[in-house]
């Protein structure tokens, strides 16, 4: 059995107002889509792990194929998506990759499919939804999730009994459908073998011209094939697609990290005012005061005191020594040693 991965990243994110490709734009010290990477490559699902993993990429595509090719060590594969037609035929492109790559597939194999602009996702949560899928033994697993607010979201279409029966997107959907409180998340699990002739079936006749992978989900229930829900954290799943979600989202990483080096024994003295990239390392024993700011391929030996007012970018500050209000820049601070306030060390000095 394998599961592998199709990650949707071919849009150019228009509400940013950027030149940058959205999955490009940068939180806590990765990429949008870098976040996404990690997530998938680093769940843990019992007896198999994840396989292939196939990046749709369009606009500012050798930019997006150059920063992961740089950022990460396994290789990926790339499939272009050549005009936006839909999340639909986004996941076609890529399914036709992978088979590209590897037709080789059996029933047992499976493919989740996600967006490259969900940077809170983890990979626990993926893991759980691989996992959940299995157990279920569905054609198809939705990841959902329930919103006071649901507006401009698809709604998940349950039967009597609780199985899902489709998703409609919420511009096609009546005033019935639109007060379902359970939405579309965006991320599903397929069996691989049923996701190509579902996606044959499906079509453009919609509001937006386009084609829907959520439509694949009512080809499958209709063919008779049982369709699972994952139900996950409303916060963890969604995406970004303006910058003011991008500030939302690096809140919630920023401390997200932070809590992770505090339970590792470091003392982060005021996290409203501290940021930390996820790249970071701190040893058991430092101390980062107010307002100090980590950045790229820092470390911070045991006992170290950094900050207040203090700007560290590929900086090694080694045990013991203190930094206080200054810069140091791809420069290494040596054990025990004291910066005095007002210094700005780099790399030359």
């Amino acid at each position: 059995m394998t599961v592998s991965a199709i990650v949707l990243a071919a849009g150019r994110g228009t509400r940013m107002q950027s030149d940058l490709p959205k999955p490009l734009h940068r939180v806590r010290g990765r990429s949008l889509l870098a976040w996404v990477i990690h997530a998938l490559q680093d769940i843990e699902i019992e007896s198999t792990e994840l396989d292939s993993v196939v990046v749709v990429v369009g606009h500012g595509r050798e930019l997006v194929m150059s920063s992961l090719d740089a950022g990460f060590d396994r290789q990926f594969l790339y499939a272009e998506q050549l005009s936006q037609r839909g999340t639909g035929d986004a996941a076609a492109v890529g399914l036709a990759e992978l088979d590209l790559f590897d037709n080789s597939f059996s029933e047992n194999d499976h493919v989740i499919v996600v967006p490259g602009d969900t940077p809170l996702l983890t990979s626990d949560t993926v893991a759980a939804l691989v996992e959940s899928h299995l157990s279920s033994g569905a054609a198809a697993t939705v990841v959902t999730a329930v919103l006071e607010d649901p507006a401009g979201y698809g709604r998940i279409l349950r039967t009597d009994k609780g199985d899902v029966a489709g998703i409609i997107e919420h511009r096609d959907a009546s005033a019935d459908q639109r007060s379902i409180a359970e939405i579309n998340g965006g991320m599903y699990c397929f069996r691989r073998s049923l996701l190509a002739p579902a996606l044959r079936l499906i079509s453009s006749d919609n509001a937006q011209g386009e084609m829907y992978l959520t439509d694949a989900i009512g080809v499958l229930v209709e063919a008779g094939h049982p369709v699972h829900a994952f139900i996950a954290d409303p916060v963890e799943i969604s995406g970004v697609n303006d910058r003011s979600q991008l500030g939302f989202v690096g809140e919630r990483l920023g401390r997200r990290i932070a809590e992770t080096h505090m339970r590792n024994g470091v003392t982060i003295e005021q996290l409203s005012s501290t940021v930390i990239d996820a790249s970071v390392i701190i040893e058991p024993d430092a101390t980062v005061r107010a307002a100090t700011v980590l950045e790229g391929v820092t470390s911070i030996g045991a006992g170290a005191v950094v900050g207040p007012n203090s700007h560290l970018i590929d900086a090694t500050i080694e045990p013991r020594a203190q930094v206080q209000s200054s810069v140091v820049s791809a420069a290494t601070v040596v054990a025990d040693s004291v910066i005095e306030p007002f210094t700005h060390l780099t790399a030359d000095d």
